[in-house]
């Protein structure tokens, strides 16, 4: 298993300095006025190169990053998975359940969310990752508690490039792990790939308090490929939000699109039969037999 010094490791992809000017009043030294809320392991400076220097794309993982104690509350406040406040997605590339609605969170979620929705954090993210100008979504469209049960998986994708109804585009999201005493072998790790989704670069462990922050953009591929193994009862949890901009200066930006998933014959074997059996037969059966090849797997 990687060591917390392996994984915080971030990037930006080696196509010179493409930085957003930063505002001429914004102070350099902002994380001091985060000290009481959140702790780095080094300064802001080093940690950005490191965000640049990351394979595959920019990224950077941080332990401890936020209080345990704020942290076991939010799990504390978390639903139980039977209650009415969870979208349950489900289908061939994915399992999750994702928080229904941002009023629906407890008192350390708001906390927590205020927090990361702060100018003070948004403009230490800037300063981490050189996107200027970001905006938080209040609303948490697609965001906030993230839970994949035993026997779930999140196919490698890239993410949606555009909020759900304000067409902002994401430029960035954060993951923070909520799981106490996660064994390597519960599966859930977190996959980073090449541009083309056909290698794994990275594998990140979602432990409890393990912070995740990657740019999202094209070509930037990832997921939870392989089933979640942990014990009945339990489930991969994690808070997630994204952060956007209105466009995105000195880039192209892509028509609006939901998850891109890498293409199925990158990361299965099997034959020109089983290829053309999955081309021709019904969504619901190849979820089907899916879920048999899941289970046959957790039960060994």
């Amino acid at each position: 298993m990687k060591t917390s010094s392996e994984f915080t490791i971030a990037t930006f992809h080696a196509r010179g300095d493409l930085r957003e000017a930063m505002p001429p009043t914004m102070s350099r030294d902002i994380a001091s006025v985060l000290i009481d809320q959140i702790a780095l392991p080094d300064s802001v400076p080093y940690l950005s190169n490191r965000f640049r220097a990351a394979k595959p794309f920019p990224h950077i993982v941080i332990d401890n990053m936020f209080s345990n104690e704020l942290l076991n509350e939010l799990t504390g406040e978390m639903p139980s998975m039977n209650a009415d406040h969870w979208v349950h997605e489900n289908n061939e590339q994915l399992e999750k359940y994702i928080l229904r609605s941002a009023v629906e969170l407890g008192k350390s979620g708001f906390q927590l969310v205020a927090l990361l929705h702060s100018a003070s954090f948004l403009y230490l993210l800037s300063e981490l990752t050189g996107i200027w100008e970001l905006l938080p979504d209040p609303y948490l469209q697609g965001s906030g508690y993230h839970l994949m049960p035993r026997g779930s998986k999140f196919d490698v994708h890239v993410d949606r490039n555009t909020a759900y109804e304000t067409g902002l585009t994401r430029r960035l999201s954060l993951i923070i792990y909520l799981n106490e005493n996660w064994k390597l072998e519960y599966g859930g790790q977190l996959e980073l790939w090449n541009s083309d989704a056909t290698r794994r670069e990275a594998v990140v462990e979602p432990i409890f308090n393990r912070t995740v922050i990657f740019e999202i953009a094209e070509g930037y591929f990832h997921g939870v490929p392989n089933i979640v193994a942990c014990p009945k009862g339990r489930s991969r949890n994690c808070f997630l939000v994204y952060y956007h901009t209105v466009g995105n200066k000195g880039r192209r930006v892509d028509p609006p699109h939901s998850s891109i998933y890498a293409p199925s014959f990158y990361r299965r074997e099997g034959s020109a039969v089983r290829k053309v059996m999955r081309d021709l037969a019904p969504p619901i059966l190849l979820r089907t037999l899916q879920k048999m090849r899941d289970q046959r797997k957790l039960a060994k």
